[in-house]
């Protein structure tokens, strides 16, 4: 138990030293103040209807039926290797130009109706510069079916420490 604190313990460390790296290097990206989502104030570049709770994601990937979304992670890759969701791909980053490179060529082959859940975590939803830059690109491209892991916090915090599936490592 002690090993599983310690472990989960400097995740979070990570976590945290990620998001103020995030909000240092990309504070350009980030085009103003951005509300989290609410029945009030929803964010300017993603429509609130596509916007997905993790306990919403975990019902999905539980459900017996149903189409099941291929999952990208379109933040940092120390994060991903550290703790990432179960039988998501790496693409990279989604606020810089190789992530968004990575994420046209992950998407060339597929149907532009796919069912896609993307997700970054890396720190709060109002500072993340890549999870907006990756849903533009994805709509720009025609996918219609695409929803964004809403992390009001980051994936420490809104995944690991609700004792959601985590797999390590890539």
């Amino acid at each position: 138990m002690k090993n599983y604190s310690l472990r989960y313990g400097f995740t979070a460390c990570l976590l945290a030293l990620l998001c103020v790296f995030c909000e240092n290097a990309h504070a350009e990206q980030i085009s103003g103040p951005v509300q989290a989502p609410s029945t009030s104030s929803k964010d300017p570049a993603i429509p609130a209807a596509q916007l997905l709770q993790p306990a919403e994601l975990m019902q999905i990937l539980r459900s017996a039926g149903g189409e099941k979304p291929l999952i990208l992670q379109v933040g940092s890759h120390v994060l991903y290797a550290e703790a990432h969701i179960p039988g998501s791909e790496y693409i990279g980053a989604g606020g810089q130009d190789s992530g968004i490179q990575a994420l046209r060529e992950r998407a060339k082959a597929l149907e532009r109706s796919r069912f896609l859940v993307i997700y970054c975590g890396c720190c709060p939803w109002n500072k993340c510069p890549n999870i907006r830059p990756a849903y533009r690109q994805l709509t720009s491209l025609g996918f219609v079916h695409v929803k964004v892991l809403y992390f009001a916090s980051n994936l420490g915090a809104d995944w690991v420490a609700k004792g959601y599936p985590v797999a390590k490592g890539r």
